[in-house]
C-alpha cells in the first residue's frame, strides 16, 4: 500500500464565512447575516492537467492538490467538529483517502464538492465513535485567533470591527452547540459556499429535503442567538 501522505502544514483558521444566499432562498436571520463577514471569492480548481496528473498519483500533483485545497478542507472539519486537534487528524485523514481514491477523480468537474463529500463522511465517522460523544464540548467552535482577529486593518473603525468580531464569536459558538445534523447544512452551504443541490447529494437526501433542513438550522440558531444578538 502506498504510504501515507503527511501534510506539510495545516492553517491557523478557517476562510472567514459569508452568506451564499442563492436565488430565490431565503435568507438567514438579520443576526446571523449581520454577524457574517464579505466571503472572499471561491479559489477556482486547479487545472485539468494538474487534475489528470493528481488521478495518476504523481506526487508532485499531489503536493500541489494538497497546497491548493487543505485550507477549504481543514476549514470545513473545523467547523463540522470543533475541536482543532480532531480537525488536523481528519485533514490529514481525508488526504489520505484523496490519495487512495485518486482514480475516480473527475477531471472535468470542480474538485471542492468530491472533497467536501470526503471529509464530511469523514467527520460522520467521528462523531459516530465513543471517544468523541465522550469528549464532546459545547461551544468552541473555533478560538481566539479566527476570523474575527484578523477584521482589524488600519482604514477600520476599531469600535465596529471590535462588534463585528464579538457577533461573529458569538455566531460561531452558536453553531457549535447545534447538533450535527443542523451544524453541517450551515457549515457547508453559508461557510462553504455549496448550493442546496450540492449538500443534498454530499448529504444523500433529496433538494427539497436539503433546502428543509437549511430552514430548521437557521431557526434553530436564530433561537440560540435570540439573547444575545438584537
Amino acid at each position: 500500500m502506498s504510504p501515507k501522505p503527511r501534510p506539510t502544514h495545516l492553517p491557523d483558521s478557517p476562510v472567514t464565512p459569508g452568506t451564499g444566499v442563492e436565488a430565490g432562498d431565503g435568507r438567514p436571520p438579520a443576526p446571523v447575516a449581520a454577524a457574517s463577514a464579505a466571503k472572499p471569492p471561491l479559489r477556482p480548481p486547479l487545472e485539468r492537467a494538474v487534475l489528470e496528473r493528481v488521478r495518476q498519483r504523481e506526487p508532485d500533483a499531489m503536493g500541489d492538490f494538497f497546497e491548493h485545497y487543505v485550507d477549504m478542507v481543514f476549514g470545513l472539519v473545523l467547523r463540522l467538529l470543533g475541536d482543532r486537534t480532531a480537525a488536523e487528524d481528519v485533514t490529514q485523514e481525508v488526504f489520505y483517502k484523496v490519495h487512495r481514491a485518486a482514480h475516480q477523480l473527475d477531471t472535468a468537474r470542480d474538485p471542492a464538492p468530491w472533497l467536501t463529500a470526503i471529509a464530511y463522511n469523514a467527520c460522520r465517522d467521528v462523531w459516530r465513535s465513543a471517544a468523541y460523544r465522550m469528549t464532546q464540548r459545547s461551544g468552541s467552535i473555533e478560538d481566539e485567533t479566527g476570523p474575527a482577529a484578523r477584521l482589524a486593518s488600519g482604514t477600520a473603525d476599531p469600535e465596529h470591527e471590535l462588534l463585528r468580531g464579538e457577533r461573529e464569536r458569538l455566531v460561531r459558538e452558536a453553531i457549535g452547540r447545534l447538533p450535527e445534523q443542523l451544524r453541517t447544512p450551515i457549515v457547508l452551504y453559508d461557510y462553504q459556499g455549496l448550493s442546496h443541490q450540492q449538500i443534498a447529494s454530499v448529504l444523500n437526501i433529496q433538494h427539497a429535503a436539503a433546502r428543509k433542513r437549511y430552514s430548521r438550522a437557521l431557526a434553530a440558531l436564530a433561537e440560540l442567538l435570540k439573547d444575545s444578538l438584537g
